[in-house]
């Protein structure tokens, strides 16, 4: 993608919950109108960078961009798993993403464990990777600097 890093900010709706359910990874996910807004080059695929829910703390994260191909989504789908644990859901609240790096391709697997630990694995790599300076300092960006309790549109 060009277009890194890309920042973008919208309400959390609910997904297909598989996320956490199946998974064990819980993920947020953006609505439709987030989605359909990308920068037409974006390739489907595993990015990282940092969010924060509403004017909260900013953490890593990894969100993957595309159809879900196990899943067999018929609809292009960005969902976030922030490596944090939030003690409840946060549906409704505003989420700020800023992707600054590309991991892999989308792909398909053979079974729930193997799609499993290629997400832990992106996770491990994303951590390592946010580590370097050069995508350390976008955690400080302006564009995590909401102020409180402004009201924000999703946009």
């Amino acid at each position: 993608m060009r277009h890194l890093p890309y920042f973008c900010r919208g309400q959390v709706v609910r997904g297909f919950g598989r996320g956490s359910k199946q998974l064990g990874i819980p993920t947020a996910n953006f609505p439709e109108q987030v989605v359909d807004n990308l920068p037409a080059d974006v390739s489907t695929g595993i990015y990282y960078g940092w969010a924060s829910v509403g004017s909260g703390d900013v953490h890593k994260m990894v969100v993957s961009i595309g159809w879900n191909p196990y899943y067999k989504n018929t609809k292009k789908s960005m969902e976030t798993h922030i490596m944090h644990t939030f003690k409840e859901d946060f549906y409704g609240e505003i989420l700020n993403v800023a992707i600054v790096g590309y991991l892999r391709p989308e792909k398909n697997f053979d079974s729930l464990e193997s799609l499993i630990s290629a997400i832990q694995a992106d996770i491990e790599e994303a951590k390592k990777r946010l580590d370097l300076p050069e995508h350390l300092k976008f955690k400080e960006d302006n564009f995590f600097q909401v102020p409180k309790g402004k009201i924000m549109n999703g946009h």
